[in-house]
């Protein structure tokens, strides 16, 4: 049996709100697109910040989720690459997208970046743990 891999991994900001619909068999389709942004050096020595858009397409997504992937927010998506085509006014169309599910969409904003509406570009969390409790018992201590 031949083994192979198809996957993306990307990180970037949601350029439109979601919209999400659903199947004949219930199962919620959100759809969105997501920017990436890469610099390079040009001929003239100067940096320039080139975007790449994608398009991503999750299913089953929980409403909690589906509520967040909003417009500017930054988010990890991992899924894999489908290339699809239609028939429009006698020509194909050709797209790519991100497939994905619940499992491959990851918030990278603080969670109260989220209910105040704002968007941090940090894209990290910053919630510090508390410190750990001093332990002085020793080994002989325990009873095992």
């Amino acid at each position: 049996m031949a083994f192979s891999l198809n996957k993306a991994q990307l990180i970037g900001n949601l350029g439109k709100d979601a919209e999400t619909s659903f199947t004949t068999s219930n199962l919620s389709v959100t759809k969105f697109t997501l920017a990436t942004t890469h610099s390079r050096k040009t001929k003239d020595g100067n940096w320039e910040n080139l975007t790449t858009w994608h398009n991503i397409t999750a299913f089953g997504l929980n409403d909690f989720l589906k509520d967040q992937l909003k417009k500017g927010k930054k988010f990890y998506i991992e899924g894999r690459i489908d290339h699809n085509s239609y028939e429009k006014d006698g020509q194909t169309k050709y797209f790519t997208s991100i497939l994905c599910d619940f499992n491959g969409i990851i918030p990278l904003e603080r969670k109260d970046d989220y209910s105040s509406g704002s968007s941090s570009d940090s894209g990290t969390f910053t919630e510090s743990a508390p410190a750990p409790a001093s332990n002085e018992s020793t080994a002989d201590d325990l009873p095992f």
